[in-house]
């Protein structure tokens, strides 16, 4: 390659870049995950718009495979462990079992209805049964959803991929195995991996604690680097490199290792330059021409998977759970499919299994079709069901960068619309110490707060603490911001994921969003004066159902920090 043909494809692919960024944005504006974007921009670019001539399966699928051990990589580094650490055992039985019922009944809707063979009806079956935490959470981001719920779908999601793959490389062979064969060769590849991608996300862990690196710049790199070591450690133990690369990405993502901020930064930065490169390829890969042809069968095999295979998958995995059926019926309408159904589907072209690129473009059109159908309605579907109610103040978005030099965490608060944290004074936060706030920017102005500051609708205010008390901080803010200055005395303990019951006052078993304080109750007393509001000290409730706020929550004295 010559200079001026390298200064071309360098323009070139910046210029996709941009325009794939540029079409994030217009997709979040719109509802719609960004991957609809990238693969039409993908299909534009392809032979039979602009030209660019791309049929190489077999790079499809080695590009594709790496590109999706980033993207999990970068998933385990933003998840949080106290998100999933209860919801392991239901998110792995959607991930395995509810796969197997999904692979099931979606293969049998597609030999039936549409006659194909059993090999390309189980193909057919394990490679849509995969779904995609990114496409959902692109479009939920902005629902106030119970964390419980959205914290399932998104481990679900990032451990399904790998029995996925695993079913599609068995299904590929010439000669369907035996089915004791396949579940014992599933179960050592997940174990083989999971152990793998623990180790190498604990090793790596105590390097980074007590290796001093010369550059801020090389954290970031080394714990990507990290997840990359357990994803290919795993693949050349014959084990799921996927889910070794999740597994350690969460493992080093929950560590207290210096620079975390700048790590999940970087992490992210690629995370969004994989997907990009991986749905234009695909895009790329696919021939407009030849998907009219598949518009039906994807129809068909859409509405099975959708009416019957999932819902039927959720049911049968958290039926011994506390999960009601309206949350079993929005996470079935929330497992929208992604990249991975469309690099699955190379798989059995790469190994020549007759009628693969049909199998290819029906997966395309479903992923297509019904994200168009279900991420639109997802937010709709969530007020219908009651997952999440009209008017519901949002909670606090909470984000930390450490200050490593001082072993704290630099808590960042925005208070949203709504918000019952709006009019509380800066000592009636009451936060655990040593924490204490440290600035407020409102309107664009900083603000040094006093004791008696009001905070507002709109502000970003800056909290500093240990990581100690981090995660009670979190749930002093939370509270406040669903119940007011009185959270503690309602029982509201700022839960991630509130249920009614814990939240009501003894003997009361309304939601404590209609509910009303007890009789008699003392209200704070407040002398208003233009702009400002002063608020008397509280006396402790006695009656039953009310626990004291004044005498359980200490006040701390905000100090000064370096």
């Amino acid at each position: 390659m010559s200079l001026q043909q390298l200064y071309a494809v360098l323009l070139a692919g910046g210029i996709v870049l941009l325009a794939c960024i540029a079409a994030a944005r217009t997709a979040s504006r719109l509802g719609l995950p960004g991957l609809l974007l990238f693969l039409a921009l993908g299909v534009l670019l392809g032979e039979d718009v602009l030209g660019i001539d791309f049929d190489d399966a077999q790079l499809a699928q080695t590009l594709g495979t790496a590109a999706l051990a980033i993207i999990l990589i970068e998933g385990g580094l933003s998840t949080r462990w106290t998100d999933i650490r209860r919801l392991l055992l239901p998110s792995s039985l959607l991930a395995t079992v509810g796969v197997a019922v999904s692979v099931l009944l979606t293969a049998a809707g597609a030999h039936l209805l549409l006659g194909m063979n059993w090999q390309l009806a189980l193909l057919l079956g394990a490679i849509v049964s995969s779904t995609d935490a990114a496409a959902v959470f692109s479009v939920l981001r902005a629902l106030p959803l119970p964390r419980r719920m959205a914290g399932m779908v998104e481990a679900e999601s990032g451990f399904n991929d790998a029995p996925t793959v695993i079913l599609v490389l068995v299904f590929s062979t010439a000669d369907l195995p035996d089915p004791a064969a396949v579940a014992g060769q599933v179960s050592y590849q997940l174990v083989a991996g999971a152990v793998i991608g623990l180790l190498i996300g604990w090793a790596g862990t105590a390097a980074l604690r007590y290796v001093a690196l010369p550059a801020t710049g090389l954290y970031p790199l080394a714990t990507v680097g990290l997840g990359v070591i357990a994803f290919a450690a795993a693949g050349a133990a014959n084990a799921s490199g996927f889910l070794a690369a999740y597994l350690a990405g969460i493992v080093l993502g929950n560590a207290v290792l210096p620079h975390r901020a700048a790590t999940r930064s970087f992490a992210e930065g690629i995370g969004w330059l994989a997907q990009i490169g991986l749905f234009v390829m695909l895009g790329l890969l696919v021939s407009p021409s030849e998907l009219p042809a598949a518009l039906l069968p994807a129809t068909i095999v859409g509405l099975v998977l959708l009416l019957l295979a999932r819902p039927a998958s959720v049911i049968a995995c958290l039926i011994g759970f506390r999960t009601s059926w309206r949350e079993q019926a929005f996470i079935s309408w929330a497992g929208l499919r992604g990249a991975v159904p469309i690099v699955l589907a190379t798989f059995p072209i790469v190994a020549a299994v007759p009628g693969s690129r049909q199998l290819l473009n029906i997966v395309f059109v479903l992923v297509v079709m019904f994200t168009l159908i279900q991420g639109p309605t997802l937010p709709a579907l969530a007020r219908l069901l009651g997952v999440t109610q009209p008017g519901q103040t949002r909670d606090a978005d909470i984000e930390s960068a450490p200050l490593d030099v001082l072993d704290a965490d630099l808590l960042t608060l925005t208070v949203p619309p709504g918000s019952r944290l709006h009019g509380v004074e800066i000592f009636e936060l009451r936060l655990p110490k040593p924490s204490i706030v440290t600035l407020i920017i409102r309107d664009g102005d900083p603000i040094v707060p006093e004791p008696d500051t009001q905070l507002r609708e709109g502000d970003d205010v800056l909290i500093v603490t240990t990581p100690a008390t981090r995660e009670r901080v979190e749930r002093r803010l939370r509270a406040v911001g669903r119940r007011g200055r009185l959270a503690h005395w309602y029982g509201e303990h700022g839960d991630p994921d509130p249920h009614p019951s814990h939240t009501t006052a003894k003997g009361d078993t309304r939601p404590w969003r209609s509910r009303t304080p007890p009789s008699p109750a003392p209200e704070p007393s407040t002398t208003a004066t233009p702009g400002k509001e002063t608020t008397s000290a509280l006396s402790s409730p006695t009656q039953a159902g009310g626990s004291s706020c004044s005498t359980t929550e200490p006040t701390p004295t905000p100090r000064r920090t370096r």
